[in-house]
């Protein structure tokens, strides 16, 4: 018998992919300093967990540079046109982490570039986990119906929150005290519950 995909995160096989979090969405996009902030938790759990994050950003000569407040200055951005993440320059970075099996996600837009980077990744057998609090689109009918559809595909929709419990899976692991400074103050509100109430 096959065994069934749970989607049961590891530290050493996961990473973190940071999408297209730029300055000139921080007035159209829905939730965006909320969006961000989450997306800056998970960057700091990544570090502290030492799990490999790859940034992009779309357009950076007109859509702006990736806003300082996600913390992620001190690394590499890789630049695209195409929505989804994987492009040949991203897709050369993932073969050089041959451990990775699953993909943690965050970003902008979600029935756009987190679309189309899940699709591929998950064509590519990869796990996808769809970070909901870290994830939003201009149009909340958008970003719901985006969340639905992934889910069909096979993603995983989760929190960030949850995803950085289930990394660590133990009270006694030794950076638990430092993931739990990072999650002590509950995640800021970006609508999920009223979302839900719809549906996804």
């Amino acid at each position: 018998m096959a065994a069934r995909l749970v989607g049961k995160l590891g530290i050493e096989t996961s990473a973190l992919f940071l999408c297209d979090m730029q300055e000139k969405f921080r007035q159209s996009v829905a939730f965006f300093p909320e969006i961000v902030a989450v997306a800056a938790r998970m960057l700091q759990g990544a570090r502290i967990l030492d799990i490999p994050v790859l940034v992009t950003e779309q357009y950076p000569k007109g859509l702006g540079p990736t806003v300082p407040e996600l913390g992620a200055s001190g690394l590499r951005k890789i630049s695209k046109t195409c929505f989804s993440m994987m492009c040949p320059e991203l897709e050369l970075e993932i073969r050089s982490l041959p451990r990775v099996k699953a993909v943690i996600l965050c970003g902008i837009e979600t029935q756009a570039c987190i679309m189309s980077t899940t699709l591929d990744l998950l064509e590519k057998g990869f796990e996808v986990h769809i970070v909901a609090d870290a994830c939003s689109s201009r149009s909340q009918v958008d970003r719901l119906l985006a969340f639905s559809r992934l889910k069909q595909s096979g993603a995983f929709i989760t929190t960030s929150e949850a995803v950085l419990l289930q990394l660590l899976r133990d009270a006694s692991h030794p950076k638990f005290r430092e993931i739990q400074k990072v999650i002590r103050d509950v995640a800021p509100d970006s609508d999920l519950i009223g979302l839900s109430r719809e549906g996804f």
